[in-house]
């Protein structure tokens, strides 16, 4: 029986060793004969990806790891060449950062943390009342659509510009409204304070549209018989809304939640437009603070790369375990 079996062996590596061994050319060869025109079709994109995304990503990263700023980076002022004179310094910039020595990434991402989570919620929550609204019979239901969907079409840095000028302190609609109930005019963008509930507000008013729609395609998704088999069971609109509506909205508010808190963390035509430079620093974000790192005073290019990458690494990993917990979550 040893032998028996010593003889399958050999038999079997004999075979392996007479199957034909196709060099690698010859299978990208077949590849390419055959999906040539997938390749075609995707071929632009690639390259549009690598340009404008992957190069700079990957200079990004090579930045943080140097020591580069406004002072040591190639110059060139007509004849005038000054190279390069900026070092590798490894991870040093991270862990300046990370270690808080620099003492100003823990605040700006306290403050984005709170930015974020309220701005999403308003917008989900106010988004989600809207399109439950929208969702009832009811007369002129198409006008309300097309009005609420406004925000959303008009561009956003008009928006802000038109909500800049409404908070204007000397000729803002806000201050002549007021006044003329007889009460003083406010310096609605003057302290840290209003410059937060200010953009919060702007904001909230831009992402709302989106959320609203979103979420009125997941309600019309839901059967009605759901509905009809709750309301005989005696439910009433409140637990109706609890056990069918939530649930049955939950692949949908899950990506819109992902999306909102990818979005809002990264928003920065808001902040930036609607205060310019009339902020105290305490109104930044993670996004708009490297942006100021990097373009204002004397220019940070390693900081704010630095600053760029770690924002990259805080949403991936965000993202990364939503998704998961969402994914559990709608498997259960």
């Amino acid at each position: 029986m040893t032998t028996a079996t010593s003889t399958g062996t050999t038999d079997e590596t004999a075979r392996d060793h007479r199957k034909p061994h196709r060099p690698r050319g010859t299978a990208f060869r077949r590849a390419w004969d055959r999906y040539w025109y997938a390749w075609a079709m995707v071929a632009p994109v690639a390259i549009v990806i690598a340009l404008l995304v992957l190069y700079p990503l990957g200079y990004g990263f090579y930045q943080s790891l140097t020591d580069a700023n406004e002072s040591n980076v190639a110059t060139t002022i007509g004849a005038f060449h000054r190279p390069a004179t900026y070092e590798f310094v490894g991870l040093d910039n991270y862990w300046h950062v990370l270690s808080g020595a620099d003492g100003d990434f823990y605040p700006r991402l306290a403050w984005t943390v709170v930015w974020t989570v309220s701005c999403v919620v308003l917008q989900v929550g106010l988004g989600m009342g809207l399109a439950v609204l929208l969702n009832r019979k009811m007369r002129l239901r198409g006008f309300y659509r097309a009005m609420l969907i406004l925000p959303w079409a008009v561009p956003s840095f008009i928006g802000v510009f038109a909500w800049r000028l409404m908070l204007n302190s000397q000729y803002g609609v806000f201050n002549e409204i007021i006044q003329a109930f007889g009460l003083p005019a406010q310096n609605w963008l003057g302290s840290p304070l209003s410059q937060k509930i200010a953009v919060i507000m702007v904001n909230v008013w831009i992402g709302i549209p989106f959320n609203m729609v979103a979420v009125l395609g997941g309600l019309q998704s839901i059967p009605k018989e759901l509905y009809e088999a709750a309301e005989m069971d005696g439910a009433s609109p409140w637990q109706r809304f609890l056990n069918v509506t939530l649930p049955g909205l939950r692949p949908v508010s899950n990506t819109v939640i992902l999306l909102g808190c990818i979005w809002t963390f990264n928003m920065f035509n808001v902040i930036y437009l609607l205060l310019g430079n009339n902020t105290t620093g305490d109104t930044d974000i993670l996004v708009t603070f490297a942006f100021h790192k990097a373009f204002n005073g004397v220019s940070d290019y390693a900081g704010a790369a630095t600053y760029g990458i770690i924002i990259l690494a805080l949403l991936l990993a965000f993202s990364t375990f939503y998704r998961r917990s969402t994914l559990k979550s709608e498997q259960a």
